[in-house]
């Protein structure tokens, strides 16, 4: 067992102590897609737990830096809080199952996307009940896009519980992702690279598709919708069985869908979007 000296201590707390605004920043960058009711306190004590413990594995030898060395362990330990505290609460879960089953019902029954008033009407509540609501599902799932969407080879490479067969995997659910964006109807596919990949401002959406921002909006939650259920159907089968499309067109909307993300690619050509590290792969 190796004694480690006053001066190595000292030096890991100097280490410690400089990369704490890391742990704010990330924290920060966390809580902006997460709904409100995550604790900040909690999360802060999580990351700077992690910090420590990244510090105390530092190996300068590597190489690598020890911000981006650090950000990895800290980014796991905020995504296992998470799931801990259960952020996607039950109550969330079941506000989704009930307006995405209102909203269907009415897509049958008007041949069309409702409004946001009349979903509304159909389950009994105020706009700004379902408009609350869905900003909170929203969140949950875009938490979710992002961190498939986000990834990089830091994240990856300095991680050393990342074996071979946990980056396939990774990259598989990259490459499932990138189909399933690309499978989605047109206006659909346009909002959400617009808003999540290019960043554009909801306005210059709404402009670009000659709608309102609000129509922007309900076009976004439908792309959520079916980019989770989408991939949950490849996934994660479980997930997906509990929040099955009733039967009619939108059900035989969906089951094409899934099926057009399935027939974009199998494992090699998936893989093929990104790189050994989990960059995307060079056109």
């Amino acid at each position: 067992m190796t004694v480690e000296t006053p001066a190595v201590e000292r030096r890991r707390e100097d280490i410690v102590r400089a990369n704490m605004p890391l742990v704010g920043h990330l924290v920060r960058e966390m809580l902006a897609r997460v709904p409100a009711h995550v604790n900040r306190d909690d999360l802060l004590s999580a990351g700077y737990a992690a910090l420590v413990a990244a510090a105390r594995g530092f190996d300068p030898e590597r190489g690598v830096p020890f911000p981006r060395f650090a950000a990895a362990r800290v980014r796991g330990a905020l995504l296992d809080e998470l799931r801990g505290l259960d952020w996607a609460s039950r109550s969330v879960r079941q506000r989704a199952r009930r307006s995405d089953s209102a909203r269907e019902e009415l897509m049958a029954e008007l041949g069309r996307t409702p409004t946001t008033q009349e979903v509304a009407e159909r389950l009994g509540c105020s706009v700004e009940d379902l408009e609350q609501a869905a900003d909170d599902v929203q969140r949950a799932t875009v938490f979710s896009l992002q961190g498939f969407a986000t990834a990089t080879a830091d994240d990856m490479v300095t991680e050393p519980g990342a074996g071979p067969e946990e980056m396939l995997l990774r990259r598989e659910r990259l490459g499932y992702l990138r189909h399933a964006v690309e499978a989605l109807p047109e206006r659909l596919r346009e909002v959400v690279e617009g808003y999540f990949f290019q960043e554009r401002p909801m306005a210059d959406i709404a402009s670009r598709l000659g709608v309102s921002e609000s129509r922007v909006s309900q076009l976004r939650a439908e792309a959520l919708v079916l980019l989770r259920d989408g991939l949950n159907t490849h996934l994660d089968p479980a997930m997906a069985a509990q929040n099955p499309p009733k039967e009619g067109c939108v059900a035989r909307r969906r089951a094409a869908y899934y099926e057009k993300i399935a027939n974009r690619g199998d494992l090699r050509t998936r893989l093929a979007l990104t790189s050994a590290d989990g960059l995307p792969a060079a056109a």
